[in-house]
């Protein structure tokens, strides 16, 4: 079954290398968006007008419908006992590690931090945190709290006073108490068991039981981000991301064992796309018969083949110039780097890209999990204008201006004529007024 893989070895000289490349990306953007006026694009505008019509009714309707979970709007907030159980019976271990990530965010965060007031002779600039925010938090098999630590502690550290997560009722008819868990050792009190586009227009617009929020961030399949797309200026948000990605720049250094699990780490997604790219044709070989031999060993062996053939590539090119030049157009969410010594000098090298992973021993677990950066990362070529999550998402600023007569006088002549210059009458006029000229 692995010999299918054969498929995604390719080099730059052979036919359709470039349109294999490009076509990644297009697929990559099309898992993410709905086409305008396509089947879903119809259902996804059907749920959001049903939701902003019929409130929390339509939100139990559509959880029922799409989680299988029948709910009252009262139901839908998880109590403070039943936050405070899931902590209680938390593994011990868990909860340590989870702490410790915690930590670790919380002081990158606050490192980078720039929400500081500014001032200087008549202008300035201020800083707000953004009041409510809400977190999707994905329902998937496995709990997901390492997605409530790294969106909710950047808000925490950015000053926002409410967070309110939503996650559909996958567990039980409920959400997994590990997520709760985290939760409560955040002190999140808000924490809903809805989810999917129903939940994005419940915290965009507000119902019954649930007040809106000021912006929405977090990861969830492509309703929930083109729920969040069709609903920014309504709210704001953090980016609309898709599927996992990695592209990997290795040379003949890198482990090809290493490197193949990298990329599957990302193709178990299903979707995910993983890419390789590299100037020596061995590595290239190498890691193919990794990829062969560790996919044989995964439970939903044919599903990630499945994905690697859609979403993945071996790519072998001329020379390092080139796989940059390459790394930059792609824009991947997560790019690892193990080309030895060289490492950090590729690294300066690239320009778009949701999180770069230098060495060997830098695998994307460690950022998902740990490092400190939020793992809520741009995709789909969306670094080259979106960023990292960050404690910076979290305020706003506001411009400050203070004139005194003096400056306005020195000033006034040229703010009249700009006025003027666009036909603005009355723009020149609050300027004319005020140096004693009613005319």
């Amino acid at each position: 079954m692995g010999n299918e893989l054969d498929k995604i070895l390719i080099k730059y000289d052979q036919p359709g290398f470039k349109e294999r490349f490009i076509g990644i990306r297009e697929a990559v953007f099309r898992a993410t968006h709905f086409g305008p006026g396509s089947e879903k694009d119809k259902q996804l505008d059907a749920i959001l007008i049903e939701v902003f019509q019929r409130d929390d009714e339509a939100v139990a309707e559509y959880t029922e419908k799409f989680d299988g979970v029948k709910l009252t709007p009262e139901q839908f907030k998880i109590s403070e006992t039943e936050l405070q159980e899931a902590h209680k019976a938390i593994d011990k271990k868990l909860l340590k590690s989870i702490q410790q990530a915690i930590k670790n965010v919380r002081e990158y965060q606050t490192k980078i931090f720039v929400g500081k007031d500014k001032s200087f002779k008549t202008t300035g600039i201020r800083y707000t945190p953004i009041k409510r925010v809400g977190i999707c938090v994905p329902g998937a098999s496995a709990p997901l709290p390492s997605t409530v630590i790294m969106t909710a502690v950047p808000a925490q550290v950015a000053g926002v006073t409410e967070i309110v997560v939503v996650s559909p009722p996958r567990y039980n008819g409920s959400i997994h108490p590990v997520i709760l868990a985290t939760c409560k050792e955040l002190k999140i009190k808000e924490v809903y068991r809805i989810g999917g586009a129903q939940a994005v227009m419940a915290l965009a617009k507000g119902t019954k039981t649930i007040r809106s929020v000021d912006k929405i961030v977090g990861p969830g399949n492509a309703w929930v981000q083109n729920a969040k797309k069709k609903l920014l200026g309504l709210v704001g948000i953090d980016s609309i991301a898709g599927p996992s990605e990695v592209l990997i720049i290795a040379n003949n250094k890198a482990n090809p064992a290493w490197v193949a699990a990298d990329m599957l780490s990302q193709a178990e997604h299903n979707p995910g796309s993983a890419v390789l790219c590299t100037e020596s044709e061995k590595l290239a070989l190498d890691v193919l018969a990794e990829l062969k031999r560790q996919v044989a060993e995964l439970g939903r062996s044919k599903e990630t083949i499945d994905c690697l053939l859609e979403f993945g590539a071996i790519m072998v090119l001329r020379n390092m110039a080139d796989i940059v030049n390459h790394a930059n157009f792609f824009a991947t969410e997560h790019l690892q780097i193990q080309c030895g010594k060289q490492s950090r000098k590729i690294a300066d090298k690239i320009q778009n890209a949701g999180a770069i992973f230098i060495g060997e021993y830098s695998p994307v677990a460690v950022g998902d999990y740990w490092a400190g950066p939020s793992h809520t990362l741009p995709t789909g070529r969306s670094a080259k204008f979106f960023s990292a999550l960050s404690a910076n998402d979290f305020i706003k600023s506001t411009s400050i201006i203070e004139y005194d007569k003096k400056k306005l006088a020195a000033s006034a002549d040229d703010i009249i004529r700009l006025a003027e210059a666009e036909g603005l009458d009355a723009h020149a006029r609050s300027v004319r007024i005020r140096q004693g000229n009613r005319g």
